[in-house]
């Protein structure tokens, strides 16, 4: 997802007293002589999921195989917080205190920008001999390569994912059998299913105009009419994207439209993405299209109705890439055991372990997962990942984009005309593009 809608929705939120205790060490680490880690004796290893979560476990389990082979080998780990490694990662990289290996987010401004900087490892020879390029498909690899001008999509491998993420629908299952209205198949059948909740006095859709949800349907809605050239241009800058062309217009026209008929609501324009989920978790809502981050909060929290999941019916592209990724510094002591350690995260192993604990493994199929509703969530992302259909997200192409992206939608949901939001998605988009190199 979105960096902002990482730290929005997936990034777990820590008190103040809790992040000053986590600051002092990390300075300490950057202005200290390196002389924890001895060649071949240590690995340092970093990581910012919270603890008792699906990756967490997974990355438990797989320090515990590593100590399992590699006897008389110390594992120094340290759970960081998203931010401070956001924050300091340029400074502690170049630094003698660099871990051997950490995980890190994906995208243009952050292991893009490191690549480039010369500060992160070219795995291109490591991933290659492991056989990890045919265990990840070639669109949940975009954001692990880069080129020299460190945008994603290159030809050298700078990052390897564990695991995938992408936007898919929930559904209330308890709420479309009271009022009898069927799955949705396609984008007609689901606006028949968005109608038919209208008349029975239900507002269908849960959304949230303060934060990434409402200009995740915006792109959504865009990708219906889209192709992945279309995508490639937008994202990756391969060719002139129209922002007045036919998707983008599309997809503000029928956003309108939907707002007029009632399946979103107006109100929502102020809400952020927890307020959306818990419309979809207190039954208000009897579907929400957003990211597989809120399955399995969902899986602890709902308690009082059955649901379900399934890819999105309107689009057979969603927003969506490999997950954050592990990378090995240039100045990394050990990355002979960092490259041993990234392989055991990697095995079926650990990639079902993430899969039965509710995230999205990325190198198992769905069925070798036992869990019922971890194998549909997983087949979901397996078609889409297959079929090229992880279409990334909106605001990834320019820096500084997902809060103009807000905006603009914002207004939408305010009544601005269609050539007004058009425009603000253009004009931050055309003056980066035209000044990027």
């Amino acid at each position: 997802m979105s960096n902002n809608s990482v730290l929005v929705s997936r990034r777990r939120m820590l008190t103040a007293a809790a992040c000053l205790a986590l600051i002092a060490p990390l300075a300490a680490a950057c202005g200290g002589s390196g002389t924890a880690a001895g060649e071949g004796k240590t690995l340092r290893l970093w990581h910012y999921e919270e603890q008792g979560g699906a990756l967490d476990r997974a990355w438990a389990a797989a320090i515990d195989e590593f100590k399992k082979t590699h006897p008389g080998v110390k594992v120094v780990f340290e759970r960081k917080t998203f931010e401070q490694i956001q924050q300091n990662a340029g400074m502690i990289l170049n630094s003698d205190s660099a871990p051997d290996v950490l995980e890190y987010n994906k995208g243009n401004a952050t292991t893009g920008l490191l690549a480039k900087q010369g500060l992160l490892t070219d795995l291109t020879p490591v991933v290659k001999a492991h056989g990890w390029d045919r265990k990840i498909s070639e669109n949940a690899s975009v954001t692990a390569r880069y080129d020299t001008n460190g945008e994603m999509g290159g030809d050298k491998w700078y990052g390897v994912p564990n695991y995938g993420e992408f936007v898919l629908a929930y559904y209330n299952d308890d709420l479309f059998k009271k009022y009898g209205v069927a799955k949705p198949t396609d984008l007609a059948s689901f606006e028949a299913a968005l109608a038919k909740f209208k008349k029975a006095g239900i507002t269908p859709l849960a959304n949230a105009g303060n934060e990434y949800p409402a200009s995740h349907w915006l792109y959504l809605l865009a990708l219906t009419k889209a192709n992945k050239t279309w995508v490639d241009d937008y994202q990756l800058y391969k060719g002139k994207t129209d922002f007045h062309g036919p998707e983008w217009t599309w997809a503000v026209t029928k956003y309108k439209d939907w707002l007029k008929k009632g399946y979103f609501d107006k109100k929502d324009v102020g809400l952020k993405g927890a307020d959306m989920s818990e419309q979809f978790v207190s039954a208000k809502r009897p579907i929400m299209v957003s990211g597989n981050w809120f399955f399995g909060g969902f899986t602890h929290d709902i308690k009082n109705f059955t649901w379900s999941v399934a890819p999105y019916p309107g689009a057979t592209m969603t927003l969506g890439s490999g997950g954050n990724q592990w990378v090995v510094p240039t100045r990394a002591r050990n990355k002979k055991l960092a490259e041993d350690f990234i392989d055991i995260t990697m095995s079926d192993r650990v990639q079902k372990l993430i899969g039965e604990n509710g995230n999205v493994p990325i190198a198992v199929k769905p069925d070798q997962i036992s869990n019922a509703r971890s194998k549909q969530l997983i087949g979901a992302f397996d078609r889409y990942e297959h079929s090229n259909g992880l279409a990334f997200y909106p605001d990834w192409p320019v820096p500084g984009y997902y809060d103009a992206q807000v905006a603009a939608t914002q207004n939408l949901m305010n009544g601005a005309s269609t050539d007004t939001v058009l425009d603000e998605l253009a004009a931050p988009y055309d003056k980066y593009v035209s000044t990027r190199h």
